[in-house]
């Protein structure tokens, strides 16, 4: 007796359509959730609201920039697609209307504006 060669092809494709159809499901139900989620905070609720708009007595500069300010300035801030932060000669108020609103290629709303003033000052500590 002699196998068909074609049915261990068909079962892969029909596996694969099946996980095709789990996935977009799931990615339905995910997204529902997010958008809930979002949803909830723009209304006031949720954890990430609270403190939102007053300066947090625990904001860290350093921190703030190794997860937003890295992928753009370098590791060490000496520039990359974005300019250098090291030494830079701009005054403090220009730094904070930068961080808050973007310029050129950076975006806004990177940091807070309550925490703009002291990532400003610890953008001029930067030697």
């Amino acid at each position: 007796m002699q196998k068909n060669a074609i049915v261990p092809y068909i079962l892969i494709m029909a596996f694969g359509i099946g996980l095709i159809f789990f996935l977009s499901v799931q990615g339905v139900s995910n997204e529902a959730e997010i958008a809930e989620e979002h949803a909830t905070e723009e209304e006031g609720g949720g954890e990430a609201a609270e403190g939102e708009g007053e300066a947090s007595g625990d904001f860290d500069p350093e921190a703030t920039a190794q997860a937003s300010c890295i992928s753009c300035h370098g590791s060490s801030y000496e520039g990359g697609v974005g300019p250098s932060l090291v030494a830079t000669e701009l005054p403090q108020e220009e730094i904070e209307d930068i961080v808050v609103n973007g310029k050129g290629g950076m975006p806004g709303g990177l940091v807070e504006e309550a925490n703009a003033a002291a990532m400003a000052e610890w953008i001029l500590t930067l030697e």
